[in-house]
This record gives C-alpha cells, structure tokens and sequence, in this order.
C-alpha cells in the first residue's frame, strides 16, 4: 500500500508545486512508482504534468479532484503506487482536511519571512488537530542571511518540526518547472545534494509509520 505525502501551505507563493514535482521527478528517479493528486483550482501542478508528457517523458500518474474527493482518489491511487502527492490550494479551512487525514506526512514550505511563519501556524494546527505527521521545507533560501536565522527562531517557537534540508533561491527550480522537468534532469548543481537530503528525510519519515 502507498504513502500520501500532501504539500499544504495558506500563503500563495511558497513553492508548493516546486517541492511537489521535484519529490516526484526524484522518487521516479529511484524507481518507485509516482502518482500526483492536484486539488488546487489553478492547476499548476497539471499544466506542468502536461508540459512534461509533451515532451515524451511518461514516468509519473497524474489526476485531479475537489478537495471533498480526496479520500476517494488516495485511496484508489495508493493501491497502485508506492507514493501519492497531493498538491493543495493557498488556503486553510475545512477543505484541507480530508487531504490531511489521508496523508502519511504534510509538508508545508515556508519562504525565508516572518510572513510565511505567520501564514504557517493555521496549516500545523489544522495538522496537529488530524494527528499528521508534519514536516516545514524552508525554500528559497539565502544561506547566511539574517532574515534566515530569524525565521528558523520563529519556527522555534511555534513547536514545527523543521526539515533540516533547505532549498536555496535557485532559478534551476523556476526554470526546470516551466518546462516540465524536475532540477535533478537538469544535471548535477547545488540543487542534488537538496533535493538528495529532502527525499532523504522525506523516506526517513515515512519509514517511521
């Protein structure tokens, strides 16, 4: 049977989709079987999904549903694949929750501002309150700043469980998304020991239960 891994965050622009298609693109890479679930209306996860297939690469599942049709789809989908990865809206409401109470692991990325800390705190509680295991991506980083150290305090201090991997600000990430690839098709950068550490931890989880 499948894990669902769901990449949950209220705030727009945190890098939802980037961290959904990379995990997904990597794991396939390691030969286990991929599908991606898209409950998020504007669609980003599948217009890249197409762009990838137009361009002949054929290696993940792709579907889509309303958020009340989440428990429906990862429960037919975690039957024939080794991972699930759902990619859900901006927002944090009750729609959120049938994603969370199918999911193995959340993963909520956060770019380096006390904006997106405070943008955190909805998705843990809904979170803590389904009893998911949770993981916070700190993405689009810039090593050795201020403002990074500041807001690994902030999580700190609202009890998150921070993944020890951090995605740098990278435009391999923005480029390799607009043509349907993963940064690890893109050959070796600083990018392969992230996304090496963030699958790492990911399975780490995962193995737990």
């Amino acid at each position: 049977m499948g894990q669902v891994i769901t990449v949950a965050q209220q705030k727009g622009g945190s890098g939802k989709t980037t961290i959904a298609v990379n995990l997904a693109v990597g794991f396939a890479r390691e030969g286990k079987s991929v599908a991606l679930l898209d409950t998020d209306p504007q669609g980003s996860l599948g217009r890249w999904f197409m762009t990838r297939r137009e361009a002949g690469h054929e290696d993940l599942e792709f579907s889509t549903s309303s958020a009340w049709g989440v428990s429906y789809e990862c429960d037919k989908l975690r039957k024939n694949f080794d991972y699930v990865i759902v990619d859900t809206p901006p927002k944090v409401d009750a729609d959120l929750r049938p994603a969370l109470r199918e999911s193995d692991l959340v993963i909520v990325p956060v770019a380096a501002s006390q904006v997106d800390v405070w943008a955190t705190e909805g998705v843990l509680d809904l979170a803590r309150r389904e009893k998911c295991a949770v993981m916070v991506v700190l993405n689009r980083a810039k090593a050795g700043t201020r403002v990074l150290d500041e807001v690994h305090a902030a999580l700190a201090e609202i009890d998150a469980d921070q993944a020890e991997t951090v995605l740098g600000n990278r435009v391999a990430y923005a480029e390799t998304l607009g043509q349907g690839k993963g940064v690890l098709e893109r050959g070796k950068g600083a990018w392969t020991g992230e996304m090496a550490g963030l699958m790492g931890e990911v399975e780490a989880v995962l193995a737990k239960g």
